[in-house]
């Protein structure tokens, strides 16, 4: 007979046993991931009853792939981009449910008289929410198209870039084994510094690959190298003492900045599902059903600490970020539940050898329990919702709203919040690249050209000199390089601060010679160093032209592989005014949608579904308030102003499942939720909207106004505007710009 590989038996054990719960849970409407973690207890060695894994130290090494894949997708789904736009009201309610949970884990394991090591992990373990469950909950209840959804999707995007700091400073804390201020502080600059590097490098490179190699790829080359480009990153990640999933996760998000990231999505998913699907089997395996039973109570009541917890923390942190009552609660009772992270989070902690082994089996009972509850929170939040709302006090709920209201107001940024802004993120950035290039060439360059070529002075010289050559341009950009010469230059008008920008200029100059300086003390000593720096600060003068030519150029390449594709989800236009429950909406037009062919006129929306179509999108061109005479056209996109309930009803008329990002092209005006306020000196005091010309000065569409504490949705064109009327103008900011007679004050345009 022949001889059958344990590694065979074994994983053939796993998938057949993943697949047959799979069925069961797809029949049962239930997450796969159950189903896996149910499969990898059957197949466990604590279930006799069927048969058992034999080697699980190989099951380990398929499951680290496995959490590497995973990650890969997560990042994938990512992108540093996204979270740039992610907004800051996601970043409060994220950071604001982190903080809570984490200390509330801490507090849980220490009244369970658990160890202060257990204690950290359960929080970190506790603080991060299931991304992929949620995804699903949304799905299956049809409520993707919702303000409180896209809220939500921010929090996630913040939440993966929290776990992934999570996972490095839990490692941190591990091998110190106690808290460390300055060793924390270091684990948080390396990462943070090593984040900058990969993702500068990343996007100037691996777009650029792709693109000059894309004829040459199919599917399958286009896999092998996503995959290879994945496991290269890991390698680097663990060589400079991080986790290899988080190298994962870095390429995946680097690849989503590129136009192939879809594709790439789409080809990996298989491979991320099947290693996944081994991932989530392992976590079965280490689960002994004595110890869930053992340790009944204590997952009972870390099951009730993250219910109320996630929706307590969330739902304060939505307040404090100005997102209503209504929407609050939603976001809070949808992100309830601990996933994939806490999985991760709780594995780092058995394999560090740093945590119980009842530990692990807590989260993960845990984790299924709310997996469980979370459609069933998603579709209470409005009833919950209603009666909060029932038992508040007038006073607290007009100043809930007032504060929401006042938060989406328009803000301006001043010229010197800008220049400061564009030099303190150049000079984080260019002084990354430049200790990446000195670190590099004292590790790599040095030692090559000293036992290849030439060893002594001539072989410094030449090193210093391969080193300036590729220092240079960012030195240049360091030093002379404006971002905001616009912004400088209404500072320089004003003579009272010509000094300051004089003394910032010379501050530019100086940290530029002193990066010359520190590169040169590796090679020479002092007195040759500044002699030395003299020189090569004359050669950067006098060839500064070429220097920022060539800068130009990196700069150039780099934003065009940074926008080389513009991110499309679900949900993106969540711009509302809060307290009316109403949001900005779009919708793609597909070729079998009803409204196809007809005109604004002959579908009749406001009297239908009582909102206007605010913008019409036909590729290249933005139709801005469209007439009556608009015809829709597959391929369209269109903004709509309204309720969720109105705009359910309105997606289920032009059948399109899901909303999308704006695929917003830089030509293209932007299109936003903008406030104003009528002055008494504005001129369209005791003027109808009609009379206004608004829609014909602006190409904007008035969606709203507040008139003495009452708010009207979708305003009459005879209805005339009084001193102290709110606004609420769906358009380009630049064109309702135009009708502002002053500066801005009080965050609100003075008309």
């Amino acid at each position: 007979m022949t001889h059958l590989p344990p590694l065979i038996l074994d994983l053939g054990l796993i998938l057949g046993a993943a697949g047959f719960t799979t069925l069961i849970f797809k029949k049962l409407k239930q997450p796969l991931v159950l189903g896996y973690i149910i499969a990898g207890l059957l197949v466990g060695p604590h279930f006799s009853l069927f048969p058992s894994i034999v080697e699980t130290e190989n099951i380990t090494i398929w499951a680290e792939i496995g959490v590497i894949f995973l990650l890969f997708s997560l990042g994938l789904e990512f992108s540093f981009k996204k979270l740039v736009k992610v907004g800051g009201s996601s970043s409060i309610i994220a950071l604001t449910e982190v903080v809570v949970m984490l200390a509330l884990g801490y507090m849980s394991g220490k009244f369970l008289g658990w160890s202060t090591m257990d204690s950290i992990f359960l929080g970190g373990i506790l603080s991060i929410s299931s991304t992929t469950i949620i995804i699903r909950a949304f799905d299956e209840l049809g409520v993707k198209t919702q303000r409180f959804a896209g809220l939500v999707f921010g929090v996630l995007i913040v939440e993966d870039l929290v776990a992934i700091l999570l996972m490095v400073l839990l490692s941190t804390l591990a091998v110190s084994q106690q808290f460390a201020g300055t060793e924390m502080l270091y684990a948080v600059l390396k990462l943070a510094f090593f984040l900058v590097v990969w993702f500068l490098a990343g996007i100037f490179i691996v777009p650029t690959l792709l693109k000059k190699a894309s004829k040459l790829m199919n599917d399958e080359t286009l896999l092998i190298v996503s995959i290879a480009l994945c496991l290269l990153m890991v390698i680097l990640a663990a060589q400079v003492g991080f986790s290899p999933a988080l190298g994962a996760f870095i390429m995946g998000s680097i690849l989503a900045e590129t136009t192939k990231a879809e594709k790439i999505e789409h080809l990996v998913a298989s491979v991320k599902d099947l290693f996944g699907a081994i991932f989530f089997v392992s976590v079965g395996m280490l689960i002994n059903p004595e110890t869930i039973i053992t340790y009944a109570g204590p997952i009972a009541l870390i099951t009730v600490v993250t219910l109320v917890g996630k929706v307590v923390s969330v739902t304060g942190g939505g307040l404090m970020a100005g997102q209503g009552m209504k929407t609050s609660i939603q976001a809070g009772m949808s992100v309830s539940q601990i996933g994939e992270f806490s999985f991760i989070i709780a594995t780092l902690g058995l394999t560090l050898n740093v945590t119980s082994d009842f530990l692990y089996p807590v989260a993960v009972a845990v984790s299924a329990i709310t997996t469980f509850t979370t459609p069933y929170m998603i579709r209470f939040s409005g009833p919950l919702h209603q009666s909060i709302e029932k038992i508040l006090p007038n006073r607290w709920k007009s100043s809930i709203n007032e504060y929401s209201s006042g938060a989406q107001a328009i803000t301006t940024t001043s010229d010197w919040k800008l220049v400061l802004r564009s030099y303190a993120i150049n000079l984080v950035v260019y002084s990354v690249i430049m200790i990446s290039i000195a670190v590099l060439g004292a590790r790599f360059v040095r030692p090559f050209i000293s036992e290849n070529l030439i060893n002594g002075v001539w072989g410094d010289i030449i090193s210093v000199g391969i080193l300036l050559i590729f220092m240079a341009p960012f030195l240049w950009a360091l030093a002379v390089h404006h971002p905001q010469k616009e912004a400088q230059g209404r500072i320089w008008a004003n003579r009272n601060f010509r000094s300051l920008i004089i003394v910032l200029v010379f501050v530019r100059i100086g940290i530029a010679i002193l990066f010359i300086e520190l590169l040169l003390n590796q090679f020479f000593s002092v007195g040759t160093s500044v002699a030395v720096g003299l020189v090569i600060v004359a050669l950067l003068v006098v060839f500064s032209k070429r220097i920022q030519n060539f800068y130009i150029r990196i700069e150039n390449r780099f934003m065009a592989n940074l926008n080389a594709r513009e991110i499309s989800e679900a949900s993106k236009m969540h711009h509302s005014i809060v307290p009316w429950d109403a949001h900005l909406v779009s919708f793609d037009i597909s070729a079998s949608s009803a409204a196809v062919g007809a005109t604004l006129f002959d579908l009749q929306i406001r009297e239908r579904f009582g909102f206007n179509v605010a913008v019409i999108e036909r590729g290249d061109r933005t139709i801005v308030a469209p007439t009556r005479n608009e015809r829709i056209f597959p391929g369209d996109k269109i903004y709509v102003f309204g309720s969720d309930d109105e705009i359910e009803a309105f997606r289920n008329f032009i059948e399109t499942a899901e909303t999308s990002y704006a695929n917003q092209d830089p030509d293209k005006e932007d299109i936003t939720l903008q406030k104003l306020v009528v002055s008494s000196k504005s001129g369209l005091r005791n003027k109808t909207v009609r009379e206004s010309g608004i829609r014909e000065k602006t190409k904007g569409l008035i969606v709203g106004i507040e008139k003495n504490g009452e708010r009207i949705l979708n305003p009459d064109s005879g209805l005339r505007f009084e001193e102290g009327d709110i606004l609420w103008i769906v358009g380009s900011p630049s064109r309702i710009k135009l009708l502002e007679s002053g500066k801005t004050e009080k965050a609100e345009f003075q008309l």
